[in-house]
């Protein structure tokens, strides 16, 4: 009788479901039972870095390479001009004595200035709203403070852009790459291909 009962459950389960081999009963399970069979040694991100040179960073459970930033920052250090505290250079509030092109469009201007983000005591680190120092390859670290939702999503690879996709090493692009530090809103631009009916109507 017991080995009956035992007999009938297998059958049970074996024609219950209904589903094909390529079918499955939620998002989930096709997600983790596709991504088994994914495996191609051919890609690595490596190919799509170009001549940007990469650190590794961690984050949480997230490990990654990102671009190293003081070599692309064309007055670097900063410390060659900023000799003394910043305080003692100022001339005066009104006139900007140098960075004349760079106009801060990122906050209110009573909430924001030169100096919520930059150190004055050294002007080669970058100064949290805490006042600890932010070294500027980890320059995302001074944009999370006040973008932390979105900084979460970049962790995981949600907000920004990853270089060869997710190819290994996974390889990420941070907040300065895509936005400029003073001007942070990115402008809205037409799309490569558009109507150009429409366009000649606008003229």
């Amino acid at each position: 009788m017991q080995r009956r009962f035992l007999v009938f459950i297998l059958v049970c389960c074996f024609v219950s479901c209904k589903h094909k081999e390529t079918e499955y009963h939620s998002l989930e399970e096709k997600i983790e039972e596709e991504s088994k069979t994914y495996h191609d040694p051919g890609i690595s991100s490596v190919d799509f870095i170009g001549d940007f040179h990469t650190i590794e960073i961690t984050e949480g459970n997230h490990t990654f390479l990102i671009p190293e930033r003081k070599s692309q920052i064309k007055s670097f250090a900063c410390t060659e001009c900023h000799s003394k505290p910043l305080n003692q250079m100022q001339r005066g509030a009104e006139v900007q004595q140098a960075h004349w092109d760079i106009k801060i469009s990122h906050a209110n201007e009573n909430a924001m200035n030169c100096a919520t983000c930059h150190n004055g005591q050294n002007m080669n680190e970058l100064n949290s709203l805490t006042g600890h120092s932010i070294d500027f390859n980890q320059s995302y670290l001074m944009c999370a403070q006040c973008h932390s939702s979105q900084f979460k999503d970049w962790k995981g690879g949600a907000h920004g852009k990853n270089l060869g996709g997710w190819a290994k090493p996974r390889t990420a692009m941070t907040c300065v790459n895509c936005h400029n530090p003073h001007e942070p809103q990115i402008a809205s631009k037409w799309p490569v291909r558009f109507n150009s009916q429409m366009e000649e109507e606008r003229k």
